[in-house]
């Protein structure tokens, strides 16, 4: 299958893209395989995938995903087992994005395909721009809530009932307990984990330093052009999601410096040692929890 060829919902009703692409990823891991948590790495963080014990990979157009023409992105869905741990992991090295020309309910095919597929959390990366004061980049943020300022929501148009309901809650889209279960981790790991709002626009043009004055005044601490259509994907089929922000860049007008895609990325590869050890051992307590709710143990 070509990458051209993939399941749009432009021309394939929600579900039925959803039930074939999540057919195709189930074919690759094998019938035995319980996947339960999926993690979408953002620009300059898809490496860690090589870090998945007997990894292996599918490239996107074999499954029917669009690809990414971005730069970071390397379009290919790896399966494996957590670092130490027997967790089964589905991992995406990359996504697409709505200014890439693709509908939002293009954009979340991917997110949905793994929940079908059998991942009950979604833990999403991505690099963004600091707007809070003392935000550094480098840091790492986990978010606690977003603003959707793209303009639509990959829930717009007919609601298909099997993936979820017409009016889904949006009060906790990132959820509590894993939140707390990255700051005990964090905390663990003596990292700074801060907390915020992350914004997401449509881009591909960075903001201007008055639509960051904007952003700041409606509540936000980080900004990008992912995630938001991601979170409310996974929350519509009942998944439970995590999120946590690279900051790449200082916003527009906090910094003098010009922005590029190619600081988010170098920025992104120089957090790469926190950003392992905080996701090593977040999936470390989730295989934790796992081993206590299944009342077993686990074997590397």
């Amino acid at each position: 299958m070509r990458s051209e060829n993939h399941a749009t919902t432009a021309t394939t009703p929600v579900g039925e893209a959803v039930h074939a692409a999540a057919g195709r990823i189930r074919q690759f891991i094998g019938a035995s395989a319980r996947p339960r948590v999926a993690l979408i790495l953002g620009s300059g963080l898809g490496d860690y995938a090589e870090r998945l014990t007997d990894a292996r990979s599918l490239a996107y157009d074999e499954i029917g995903f669009p690809a990414s023409g971005v730069i970071g992105h390397k379009g290919r869905l790896v399966y494996g087992r957590a670092p130490g741990s027997s967790l089964e992991v589905l991992a995406m090295q990359g996504r697409v994005h709505a200014y890439e020309g693709h509908s939002l309910q293009t954009v979340v095919l991917p997110v949905r395909a793994l929940v079908r597929a059998g991942c009950e959390i979604i833990l999403l990366t991505n690099a963004a721009g600091a707007i809070a004061p003392g935000l550094l980049p480098g840091q790492l943020v986990l978010l606690r809530d977003h603003l959707n300022l793209l303009g639509d929501s990959p829930l717009r148009g007919h609601n298909d009932a099997s993936l979820g309901a017409r009016f889904p809650d949006m009060t906790s889209v990132y959820d509590r307990g894993l939140r707390a279960l990255a700051e005990r981790v964090a905390s663990a790991s003596k990292l700074l984990l801060p907390s915020g709002v992350y914004a997401g626009c449509l881009g591909p043009q960075y903001e201007t330093p008055a639509e960051i004055r904007m952003l700041r005044s409606l509540g936000a601490d980080l900004v990008g052009m992912s995630t938001v259509p991601e979170a409310i994907a996974a929350r519509h089929m009942g998944a439970k999601v995590l999120g946590i922000s690279c900051v790449t860049n200082l916003a527009a007008g906090i910094s003098a410096q010009p922005l590029s895609h190619d600081e988010v990325t170098e920025t992104a590869a120089h957090a790469r040692a926190d950003f392992i050890r905080l996701l090593d051992g977040i999936l470390s307590e989730i295989a934790a929890e796992q081993r206590v709710a299944e009342g077993g143990t686990d074997h590397v």
